[in-house]
């Protein structure tokens, strides 16, 4: 295994409540906020958007349950890279690494940095523009420089500052569904659809991919596994205690959302549904309160990113699987610092480019979710090629569960993918593409490594 020249093995400091912190906030980030409005006038009835939220999270557990036994098989940092070199190969790893370090993982870091922006604004009262502007993009990319200096400078501090937003953002939606049901003057008949309300079918997939969006983020913590101590122990208390307590806090602030407001009155709250609720019932103070969490969830699921994804790239290099350099780890931090410091860096290249936040999220969540398929479906193959590997824990109800968890997302990824053509947004098919060309990317690749050997 080819490793970066004078680099370190990275350090075993993450524990329990700093991995469930990492899992709850990488995942937690804008979504629950800014997507039930997106939702809410995609599906104008609350009863098919409320189940679509739970059909996800199911499919997501089950994901989360499945990465659990691979994680405690192979705790190593990179997490689904490790997987898919494991099962399918260098070619599928590869891809994976390529397509992770070059475009998913910059376009979710691109988008919550930049939805990060616009709550700030929202927050102190400044008017959003239709379309980011100049000081916007700045800001924008101060954020995530800065948090990317905060994660080089350690996993333990990364994962400090990751709990403390994890606390926030999950007093946040706790607040929010107590506050909701015990002061609010709802009422469940918002459940009903308007009359005359109709779900169109290319609408519906795109709310999946809003839904989908949301629940992203699970698969981090296993990049960080090769950092998490006892991971044979912690790994797989960390994936189902924060995933559990992800689903039932998103259908919690569903529940509340809706019980308080109507669909018609959510669709016009985009960047800022919960501060409405928290407002109206509790006044402007709570207002304020709840909307410095939101900043708060979101800041904390872009420092986790940037904590957990560049792992993949400094995996893929220590495996000589791409750039030397990118396998560099920090002598005094023992932090993968170059991997962290390119992801960031093309992340900001994407800041200066971002026109949409929502076309954004479906191009990321068809590209990220499709691997996430083949990554899941790894550990059929590793059951039959390594049955007598320990497995300190294996997947209940197999295969039943790892099933319902691929079919179920690649009915999904079907359906956004099919709804976005009917509407003429072609996001998802590019996505789509880049992947396609990471094979002949491969191929060349090692081509140059032979000519060079």
């Amino acid at each position: 295994m080819a490793a970066a020249s004078g680099a370190t093995d990275l350090r075993r400091v993450i524990g329990f409540w700093g991995g469930t912190a990492l899992i709850i906030g990488i995942t937690i980030g804008s979504g629950i906020f800014r997507k039930p409005a997106t939702i809410a006038e995609l599906v104008p009835d609350p009863r098919v958007a409320l189940a679509l939220w739970a059909a996800l999270g199911l499919i997501t557990i089950c994901g989360a349950l499945t990465l659990a036994e691979l994680a405690s098989m192979m705790p190593r940092t990179g997490g689904v890279y490790v997987y898919l070199r494991e099962a399918y190969g260098e070619g599928a790893a590869f891809v994976f690494g390529w397509l992770y370090t070059a475009v998913t993982a910059p376009a979710a870091i691109a988008a919550l940095a930049t939805i990060f922006v616009e709550f700030f604004l929202s927050a102190v009262g400044a008017p959003i523009p239709s379309s980011p502007t100049g000081g916007m993009k700045l800001a924008t990319a101060g954020t995530i420089a800065a948090l990317a200096v905060v994660n080089i400078l350690g996993t333990r501090l990364g994962s400090g500052v990751q709990a403390l937003m994890t606390v926030m953002k999950t007093g946040a939606l706790i607040a929010i569904i107590v506050v909701a049901f015990g002061l609010g003057q709802g009422s469940f008949s918002h459940l009903a659809p308007a009359a005359g309300a109709t779900v169109a079918t290319a609408a519906l997939a795109r709310a999946v991919a809003s839904v989908i969006w949301a629940y992203d983020g699970w698969v981090g913590v296993s990049n960080i596994s090769g950092e998490v101590v006892a991971p044979e122990k912690l790994l797989t208390r960390i994936i189902v205690t924060g995933m559990l307590v992800i689903v039932v806090l998103y259908l919690g602030a569903n529940m509340a959302y809706i019980f308080n407001m109507p669909a018609e009155v959510m669709v016009r709250e985009k960047a800022g549904i919960a501060a409405r609720l928290m407002t109206g019932i509790v006044g402007p103070v709570g207002g304020k309160v709840i909307g410095i969490c939101i900043m708060a969830s979101v800041l904390g699921a872009l420092s986790a990113n940037l904590l957990a994804k560049p792992r993949v790239a400094y995996a893929m290099a220590r495996d000589g699987l791409g750039f030397r350099f990118l396998g560099h780890a920090n002598a005094r931090f023992a932090t993968p610092d170059v991997a962290i410091l390119v992801q960031a860096a093309v992340a900001i290249i994407l800041v200066m480019a971002l026109r949409e936040f929502d076309t954004l999220t479906t191009y990321f969540v068809v590209v990220e979710w499709l691997a996430l398929i083949f990554g899941v479906s790894s550990v059929f193959v590793l059951r039959k090629r390594l049955p007598d590997a320990p497995r300190p824990f294996r997947v209940p109800l197999y295969p039943v569960v790892p099933l319902i968890f691929v079919v179920g997302t690649a009915v999904g990824l079907a359906a956004i993918v099919w709804g976005e053509w009917q509407d003429g947004h072609y996001s998802p098919i590019i996505g789509l593409g880049i992947a396609a060309a990471g094979f002949p990317i491969y191929a060349g690749y090692k081509r140059l490594v032979l000519a060079r050997a």
